[in-house]
């Protein structure tokens, strides 16, 4: 257990049995660090400061994530580039993996429902690949040239760079200049954001998206087998907002999934919600274990750091931020407002009634939050079940 567990946390994984159900997966799915070159692989661990960093080739698989551009000293744009890089190979115990993971949730040899993990298990088993730089151009008026990372040893580069004014649009592509035979998410979006204005914060699991679960092998279900269903009501409150903050506000999607589900998480983004940077994980080497821990501890400690960062990006920016009562957003989101006062105008967290949920009385009742919210004004959080009931206190907020 680490120390950034909260009560909740660890009461959660000890009457679930997750200690169990992550020792019984410890041994699947569990990417490893790839390369031949054993100079590389020790340079890898200096991360962006490896001075020979390796090129991506044909077999290699490469993710681009969509981020938000913030005018940084000077007034100039900068952004966070992150990206990830894996063999394109993928393990020849695909299958034995898949059957594990078919084992643990319940399901019998041959279900149907196996070709759904194995698509969806991929990204947890292909090899990272450590010390990658990805050259990527952003077309702005002038297409400008980046080397993004290189990574760490979990394959995953996060990369501050300055890039060139956009012309015509706040929102601009860019591509991965790989090559020919290289896959992956090899474009990406940047949306330019100016220092005021509003700005959205929202959390994933159970705010946006059903998973009602704090059970391991419902977890797993949930990533692995289910098809993704966002929040009733959830996509018309998220929609009616845009209209309210104007399609040039950015948003954040913070969750405490790991990397790994970029590709899922985006699709389901885009099928329902606004588009937005997702903020995810990378506190593990690509791990199904490594995923469970993720989703149950220290997620408290882990959002904190994350705001923190976009509040270094954009300190103008009027906050709101959204997210539900079965992990800690209600404290994190406190925290940060106490820490930034005056920046976050409203916090909406979805009250979570309908998940079987260990603890679930205790996160509910009202001196929970009135602990999480202590000396912020009333009337700027809220508690909600329905979402439609958000819309007043949003048009509300929005127009003061």
């Amino acid at each position: 257990m680490t120390s950034d567990a909260t009560s909740l946390e660890s009461q959660t994984r000890s009457e679930r049995g997750f200690v169990d159900t992550e020792a019984s997966l410890v041994s699947i799915g569990s990417a490893k660090i790839s390369g031949a070159n054993k100079l590389r692989g020790l340079l890898s661990f200096l991360g962006p400061n490896n001075p020979l960093p390796a090129p991506i080739t044909k077999h290699d698989v490469v993710w681009l994530m969509d981020n938000v551009a913030y005018r940084g000293s000077g007034g100039a744009w900068h952004a966070e580039f992150v990206s990830a890089t894996f063999e394109g190979d993928i393990s020849a115990k695909l299958v034995d993996i898949v059957g594990d993971i078919a084992g643990c949730v319940g399901l019998s040899k041959g279900d149907e429902e196996e070709a759904i993990i194995e698509r969806r298990i991929v990204p947890f088993v292909r090899d990272v690949l450590p010390g990658r730089q990805v050259k990527v151009d952003i077309h702005t008026q002038d297409t400008g040239r980046l080397r993004i990372g290189p990574g760490g040893r979990n394959g995953i580069s996060s990369d501050v760079k300055k890039i060139p004014t956009p012309v015509d649009s706040s929102v601009v592509l860019s591509t991965a200049d790989v090559p020919e035979g290289a896959q992956g998410l090899l474009e990406m979006k940047t949306v330019f954001a100016e220092p005021e204005g509003w700005a959205i914060i929202s959390d994933i699991d159970d705010t946006i998206k059903i998973t009602q679960t704090s059970d391991p092998v419902g977890i797993l279900r949930s990533t692995f087998i289910s098809e993704p269903a966002p929040v009733p009501g959830m996509p018309e409150l998220y929609a009616y907002l845009q209209t309210l903050v104007t399609a040039e506000a950015p948003w954040f999607y913070l969750s405490a999934s790991p990397y790994n589900l970029y590709p899922f998480l985006r699709e389901f983004r885009d099928g329902h919600f606004p588009h937005g940077q997702l903020i995810l994980r990378d506190a593990n080497l690509m791990t199904i274990p490594g995923l469970l821990s993720n989703l149950t501890l220290g997620t408290q400690q882990y959002k904190v750091d994350r705001i923190k960062k976009v509040n270094r990006w954009l300190p103008k920016r009027k906050m709101i931020f959204i997210g539900d009562s079965t992990q800690s957003d209600p404290e994190a989101y406190g925290e940060i407002y106490r820490t930034y006062p005056g920046w976050v105008k409203l916090i909406l967290i979805r009250k979570v009634t309908d998940v079987a949920s260990v603890g679930k009385e205790e996160k509910n009742v009202p001196a929970r939050f009135e602990a999480a919210f202590a000396g912020i004004p009333r009337d700027t959080w809220h508690i909600f079940e329905d979402p439609s009931e958000c819309q007043p206190l949003l048009h509300k907020a929005t127009s003061s």
